[in-house]
């Protein structure tokens, strides 16, 4: 599926109004499943990298079925490569710090609204948000 797609339903998953935040959401998790991290899940590498970026405890908090740790922009500048959010930031035309101060606030929900069972669900991504919306 394009990115213009995912980040349409992404920002339909997040509601009306953030379609910014799902284009930033659809670049980051083509990136990454473009990297092969997560066996060809977005989902799963975004996880993964953000786990491995210290983020750990929090990303379980998003995917397991409790209350959302939030994540702050900081947090999210400091547990991804700069070359990915440098890159995500380019595609939509903002910052990296405005890249991760928005993604920072979509990625708890989102992350929650695509693991409604408390684990990372297999599958295509679009089919996923589907689903849920």
């Amino acid at each position: 599926m394009a990115g213009n797609d995912l980040g349409s339903l992404l920002g339909g998953l997040l509601g009306g109004g953030r379609a910014g935040a799902g284009g930033l959401l659809a670049s980051l998790l083509g990136t990454l499943g473009d990297s092969g991290q997560g066996g060809g899940n977005p989902l799963q590498a975004l996880v993964r990298e953000l786990d491995e970026g210290g983020l750990g405890e929090k990303t379980r908090s998003w995917v397991g079925t409790g209350a959302n740790q939030p994540l702050s922009g900081p947090e999210i500048a400091q547990a991804m490569p700069y070359q990915t959010l440098e890159h995500v930031a380019q595609q939509a035309g903002v910052t990296p710090e405005q890249a991760a101060d928005q993604l920072a606030e979509a990625l708890p929900e989102v992350v929650d609204k695509l693991t409604p069972t408390g684990e990372v669900p297999q599958g295509s991504l679009e089919d996923l948000i589907r689903e849920r919306m």
